[in-house]
């Protein structure tokens, strides 16, 4: 252990939820763009509704990035992202006996740490905390 280093354990955090929350934006925003397209992909995978969660999954990537960009609500975006990765790797990913998945455990394992880490000290988490009390 470097214990020099832990003075910079928030500026690790911001990076990790800055690229996690750019990374999410990247794969939200052609969700969103088209619905429908999102919904068919959905569809084949099966879930049902389809447009439903195609909706659910477009709205929690892209302004859940949006939400992590600044550290808003870090906790609870982290876990609604790890639920989704988690169901990606166990219902897509799995059948494929998680060929090239590289990503969504990057991304699983990225949100668990923040759902356990918080926003760190550069955040609006931190910033309402200060204010709350």
């Amino acid at each position: 252990m470097i214990q020099p280093l832990f003075i910079f354990s928030d500026w690790g955090i911001l990076i990790l939820r800055l690229v996690l929350a750019l990374i999410l934006i990247a794969h939200g925003l052609p969700k969103i763009k088209n619905l429908k397209t999102t919904a068919q992909g959905f569809k084949e995978i099966g879930f049902k509704p389809a447009k439903f969660w195609a909706f659910i999954a477009a709205v929690a990537e892209f302004f859940g990035g949006l939400m992590l960009l600044v550290g808003f609500l870090t906790q609870l975006v982290a876990l609604i992202i790890a639920i989704g990765f988690l169901v990606i790797l166990l219902k897509l990913k799995a059948k494929q006996k998680f060929h090239n998945s590289e990503l969504e455990f990057l991304i699983l394992a990225a949100a668990l740490a923040l759902l356990t880490l918080g926003g760190g000290t550069i955040s609006l988490d931190q910033y309402w905390l200060i204010y709350l009390y």
